[in-house]
């Protein structure tokens, strides 16, 4: 099925995600003109960062459950576990602020989930973002950063670890004389694979995506950015694929139940061109 548009009424609830990630771009933008860049990444694990966020809106809740192909009335009491990003993002993007890679460059490599209690609707949400670890051989850092949100009751109910990828281009002399890897063949699917679920993505779904998360980078939804960065037009967020992949499981091997799935484990490999029509 197709995705009915999303209202715009929801970017009024997004003010911390756009504040966040504007000053996540606000430093970047700042490197990238000449500004100083920190010399190194400190003492790993940092410092842990922690923030209360309001309840999430009903009617947010309600929109984004529709846009992940999931039952909204399965979702009057709880949150939905893999929307962690919305209220997530702000507090993981401050624990890269000292990092010396350009943040313009930091690609979503994947990430994993885990679900230890449901998040209740009407309470506020304590979060805490930590920068983990950091992997970097010259030609690329990997970031590991991890995102816990729970409730005073419970403060761990939901347990997220995000990659993040940063290509650097660089390498040293060992790596110039190693063989190239071979080609990696194209994944396909498997002949004996079931189909789940299928979706028709239309062209504005990053977009809408964006404004029941507030992740607006331009990518996802104005195409001559997304031109401009190599895609042919603008490419579907991976945690929008993450959702619609959860709630598609949910539906179709859970038997509708939102608490069946304890740990969801999920790798980005290609971006999702937008529109497209797509299977699980």
């Amino acid at each position: 099925p197709s995705t009915m548009p999303v209202s715009s009424k929801h970017i009024l609830h997004q003010g911390p995600v756009l504040a966040g990630l504007g000053a996540t771009a606000l430093t970047a933008l700042h490197r990238q003109l000449g500004g100083p860049s920190p010399q190194g990444t400190g003492p790993l694990p940092g410092p842990e960062l922690r923030k209360t966020v309001p309840p999430r809106p009903r009617d947010l809740i309600h929109d984004y459950v529709r846009f992940c192909g999931g039952d909204p009335a399965s979702y009057k009491h709880a949150v939905p576990a893999h929307l962690w990003p919305q209220w997530g993002f702000p507090l993981a993007g401050r624990t890269l602020e000292q990092l010396p890679y350009p943040l313009f460059k930091v690609l979503n490599g994947g990430c994993r989930v885990e679900v230890r209690a449901r998040l209740p609707i009407d309470e506020p949400l304590e979060v805490r973002a930590q920068l983990i670890d950091v992997d970097d051989n010259g030609r690329r850092a990997v970031i590991e950063q991890r995102v816990i949100t729970g409730t005073a009751a419970v403060p761990e109910a939901v347990i997220a670890t995000m990659y993040a990828i940063v290509p650097l281009g660089g390498g040293d002399e060992r790596d110039a004389k190693q063989p190239k890897p071979a080609k990696k063949e194209v994944e396909r699917v498997p002949l004996d694979a079931e189909e789940l679920a299928r979706w028709r993505l239309g062209r504005h779904a990053g977009l809408d995506f964006a404004k029941l998360t507030g992740d607006f980078n331009p990518v996802h939804w104005i195409p001559a950015y997304a031109k401009a960065f190599g895609f042919r037009s603008t490419i579907l967020h991976g945690f929008a694929s993450m959702a619609k992949a959860w709630e598609g499981l949910v539906r179709s091997r859970f038997a509708g139940s939102t608490t069946a799935i304890r740990v969801f484990d999920v790798k980005f490999t290609k971006p999702l061109v937008l529109p497209a029509e797509v299977g699980l």
